[in-house]
This record gives structure tokens, sequence and C-alpha cells, in this order.
């Protein structure tokens, strides 16, 4: 592909007449060639936009990033991405079809486009426990959407666009009281980040891989249905995924009844075999929460949840496992292990508490109190079991990219979490017609800013975006307009030439 890209072909073609295009489409002749052959007056840059100063075109407005590589099908390409409405437009519709042009253009020389991030496993943040339920902060009554909103404005400075709020075991009324207030929203720079609904981790855990739960308030599913909605209530619509253990009795039939009202359910703090991993599995469930922590660990005679990822690479089923790449839950050589075996699977999760972006110190996962030590490991008090992390999702996708590269780790951390979610239509991708919530990234992954449904709702103070400004033609393409609009058409644009 050539530097500027297809995008950029249309706007070389933008400099012909729409008439002599309509011609040039029917008759491939050379009509328009002279057009593009011109030089152009003065730079292609004379008027210069900061891109602190792009304003919101949330009124129609045609917005295009241009010169950076954009995250499409598992590859970074250099190509444009164009905005329009909160979505992501086909260029070609809008200059074929509606005869339209960028009213806005950033240069994104050295920079990589991607989805924004899904983070499907995150406890709290900066300061803020989604299970709690006393203290001073709780006889608020908005203090959970105070809560969520804080974490979910934080996030968008490490690329995350879109969450899902986690709830560690917790007491019958704390559920029946939050649940309710955790309002799934579409996000935006007021609000932050998407909430896409909770995660419900726990009760219905085992108690020998309780974790950092508490085990006083772990729960069986001994009435079956009735004790889950006992449990939770009958209104379940907050809620995105529940996380329990496949080998309870009765736990067949309860994550079949979560999987037709639409909850996603994951395997986790369990001590299931293989069998008892796969009867979940043939019953609803489609992911498995933090693998490789709080479950059996793999033996070669009794595999346990583990085991699922060869027959799901096998299409046997699908499956999606979260991991957390923190340096502290999970070994490399683990990491390797199992995305080797099943790469499409992978989804990257925090596994966050709100000690995230704080310092050292004493911090609370529900009831529990945990401590986080200079090295950002994260531990009940008193004890050496983890506790969740403190790590950001734009840090483990850099630290997953060092080895299965750039393209992999950010659909680790986009992709993977939509599908597990079923969003993959609008979230997710940048594929035509989605929503426009991406992340800008330096080379070596670094967020610059980050994009929800086109408009841009955080900026780095470092931010490296040079240039947005009106629309002006191209630099003077020595490749006639009638050889352009055939190789668009057949997408045989490598040897396109463009001058500056």
């Amino acid at each position: 592909m050539s530097s500027v890209g297809v995008e950029a072909v249309v706007d070389a073609m933008a400099t012909v007449s729409f008439d002599s295009v309509q011609e040039s489409e029917e008759t491939l002749s050379q009509d328009g060639s002279e057009v593009l052959s011109e030089h152009l007056e003065g730079s292609m840059y004379s008027r210069h936009w900061h891109e602190s100063e792009l304003p919101s075109l949330s009124d129609g407005g045609i917005l295009c990033f241009v010169n950076g590589h954009v995250l499409r099908s598992g590859k970074l390409v250099q190509e444009s991405l164009w905005v329009r409405n909160g979505k992501i437009m086909d260029p070609r519709t809008l200059f074929f079809d509606e005869r339209l042009e960028a009213d806005f253009v950033v240069d994104c020389t050295n920079l990589i486009l991607a989805p924004g991030f899904i983070d499907v496993q995150i406890n709290g943040a900066f300061g803020v426990d989604f299970s709690a339920h006393e203290g001073p902060e709780t006889e608020d009554p908005e203090y959970v959407s105070k809560g969520v909103r804080k974490v979910a404005k934080g996030l968008l400075a490490h690329g995350v666009t879109g969450f899902c709020p986690t709830v560690i075991t917790s007491h019958p009324e704390v559920y029946h009281s939050i649940i309710p207030k955790f309002h799934r929203t579409a996000g935006s720079a007021k609000d932050g980040a998407a909430c896409l609904g909770l995660h419900l981790e726990g009760p219905f855990i085992s108690r020998a891989k309780k974790g950092a739960h508490p085990e006083h308030l772990i729960r069986s599913l001994e009435s079956g249905v009735s004790s889950a909605v006992a449990c939770y209530g009958h209104d379940m619509k907050n809620v995105a995924i529940v996380t329990l253990a496949p080998e309870q009795e009765h736990a067949p039939l309860v994550i079949r009844k979560l999987t037709e009202s639409g909850v996603k359910v994951c395997i986790g703090h369990t001590l299931a075999t293989l069998e008892e991993a796969e009867h979940g599995v043939m019953a609803g469930a489609t992911g498995i929460t933090h693998l490789f922590n709080a479950m059996t660990a793999f033996h070669h005679r009794n595999p346990g949840v583990i085991g699922l990822l060869p027959y799901a690479s096998e299409q046997k089923y699908k499956l999606y496992y979260g991991m957390i790449l923190d340096g502290i839950h999970t070994h490399d050589a683990s990491m390797r292990l199992a995305y080797n075996t099943y790469p499409e699977g992978c989804m990257l999760v925090t596994d966050a508490v709100q000690a995230m972006g704080l310092a050292p110190g004493e911090h609370k996962l529900g009831d529990v109190h945990v401590i986080l030590d200079d090295h950002r490991r994260l531990t009940v008090k008193g004890t050496n079991t983890l506790a969740g992390s403190a790590a950001t999702l734009d840090s483990c996708v850099r630290r997953f990219s060092t080895y299965a590269g750039k393209a992999a780790a950010l659909e680790a951390a986009s992709l993977h979490p939509a599908q597990f979610l079923g969003i993959e239509q609008r979230k997710g991708t940048l594929d035509f017609g989605s929503d426009a919530d991406f992340v800008i990234l330096t080379e070596d992954l670094h967020v610059m800013a980050t994009y929800i449904a086109g408009d841009r709702v955080w900026k780095s103070e470092d931010a490296l975006l040079r240039h947005a400004r009106p629309h002006s033609p191209v630099p003077r393409a020595s490749t006639s307009a009638a050889e352009i609009l055939s190789r668009l058409a057949t997408n045989a644009l490598d040897d396109c030439v463009f001058e500056e």
C-alpha cells in the first residue's frame, strides 16, 4: 500500500469535479488526469490545526485520520480512518455515493489507531471499590453512579472505552442493593468509558479456590435456580457476566437459565475436572475467569479447566479466557502455553482493585483488607494470597505485545472481549459501520488519545498528533484519475505514486 493509502486516493479524487469522476467511473477515460497532475499552490498544510483544537463533529461533520497504521482484520495497515456521526465510515461511500469530503483531517504519522480497549473484569480503581457497601461514602445515594463515573473517566487515559464493573462475593442484601444501581452507559466525555454491564464474580464458587473472596459469604446452588434468584434478585438487566464454579450441583441448569436471559457465564474459582468444566460449557458457559488463577492446576491425567483450551482450538466449542498479564499473576511460560494453544480466545483483563492508580499501602476489596507493596503486588493483608492487581490494561497490552506482536495484543484487549460479550458488530473493531470508539497510540503502544463515538474524550499532554486541519487536497498524483479508479475497484493500489 502507498504511504497515503486508499482513503487518501479518495481525497485525491476530490480534486476532480464530480461530473468528470462519474464519467471516469463509467468509461475509465483519462478525463480529469490533468486536474490531478496540477501542482498545488502552497503546502498541503497551508493551514495548521492542532489536535487539541479539534471540534466535536456530532453534527454530521466528517473527520479523517491520515498516515497512521490502522488495526484491521488482525493486521496493522497504513490507511486512513473516516468518522461521521459516531460511526466508522467507508470512504468510497462518502465520496462516490454522497460526494462528500472530510471536514477535518488529523495527521497520525508514526501512530497506531486501534479499537478502544474493553476490560471485562475490573473490581475498582482510583480509590473506588465496586464491592463497597459500608463506610461513609456508601451513605450517599449516588455513591455507585459517582464511583462508576470516576473509574470510567480515569480509564480513558489507558485507552479503555468500555468495561464491566466487577463485584466479588458479597451478601445477598448487597447484591439486591447495588445491582439495580449499576446502569449500563454508552460512554462519553462527560461519563467516561461505557459501562457494559456488571460482572458478578461469585458467590457460587469453590471454597478451596476462593482466592481473596470472603469464605463466609460463599454460597452453594443447593436449590438450583432458586438459589441464584434468592441471592441476586429477579432483575438481571444490568448484569453482563456471572462467574461460578461448574462442579456444583445444579450448576449446569443455572448456567443454562443465565445464558437464556442474556447473561454470559464464566468458569472460575473452581476445582472442576475437565469433564465438569465441559458440562458447564455444554450448558452455555463461554468464558474462563483469570486463567490459571484460582483453579485446579494442569496435570497430565487431570488437566482441569485448562484442558478446555485445546478442544476450543479445534472448534469443539467457542470459548474465551481472561489472562492477567501484570507480570505477577501469570508466568510468561503459562501465557505462551495458553496463547499458542488457542490464540483466538485470549482476552486481556486487569482484575484491578481500588489500588489502581494509587500509592502502595492498605486498600480494600469488598470486606477484605489488601496490601499493595512497592512492587505493585497486591495480597490479602497478613497472607501471601493474591488479591487482584493494580495493573492498567494498556500496560498489559504492552507486555503481551513483546510476545504476541502489536496487532494480536491489541485485539486481545478489544476484539476478543467484544466477541465474548456478543457486541462485536459495534464494538472492538474498526470495521465500517462500527462505533467510532478507538484509541491512538505511539509505536510502542502508549496511549496518546482516546475517542468515543468519534469525539476525543482524553488526550495525553505529550500527544504527538501533529495536524488537524480543514480539508485541503492531498499532494498531486502522478497516477491518472482513471487508473486510480480502476485500481480502487480491484484494490490494486500498491503502485500508485503520490508526489509531495
